[in-house]
């Protein structure tokens, strides 16, 4: 399931598991979040990510969070979806990191491959036709899986990040809800 991807138009590497918590391994478990099949659910507090299956099934994957004062939080909808993205950082962003004004929009943001922020695969997120700037993206850093350190976006393991664009259509409603909104 974490193995090495050379078929990808950028090869992406096996995943060392010592440094991914079991508890964070793509895995299919019984449904906690009682949402109609189709929809994601991602739980802030236990850093999962959940695709609603038939049956009262979800499919479960480990994610890495926004860190504090970078969350976002809500409901949306995968709106469009993205192989191998260009990552153009917000104007904000910028501002905090001037170093990244190479990868600015204006500057035609930061080709795709294997060190982009994005990874592999990104899906929008929405919100009443709108998009929200955050994503689900794919990240080579699968250490930072079950933490808090991104941007806001919510990270997957790049071969988490391709099963979940597989499995997903657009549109897709999803859910994050944070601290006391949490679900679990």
């Amino acid at each position: 399931m974490y193995r090495a991807m050379p078929e990808e138009d950028f090869p992406i590497p096996a995943v060392d598991l010592s440094k991914l918590k079991k508890r964070f391994y793509r895995q299919l478990v019984d449904d906690p979040t009682g949402e109609r099949p189709g929809t994601i659910v991602v739980d802030t507090r236990n850093f999962f990510l959940y695709l609603v299956r038939p049956g009262g099934k979800a499919m479960r994957y480990g994610v890495g969070l926004g860190r504090q004062g970078f969350e976002w939080s809500g409901e949306g909808v995968i709106q469009w979806k993205q192989r191998w993205p260009k990552w153009t950082p917000p104007a904000e962003m910028i501002a905090r990191q001037p170093e990244l004004e190479k990868w600015s929009a204006e500057n035609g943001g930061q080709p795709p491959g294997l060190k982009n922020p994005l990874g592999a695969r990104a899906l929008y997120i929405f919100q009443n036709g709108e998009d929200t700037l955050y994503r689900l993206h794919g990240t080579p850093e699968f250490w930072t899986i079950g933490k808090a350190v991104s941007s806001g976006c919510v990270r997957l393991v790049n071969q988490d990040i391709i099963d979940l664009y597989d499995r997903v259509a657009t549109p897709t409603p999803i859910i994050v809800r944070t601290g006391t909104n949490a679900l679990f």
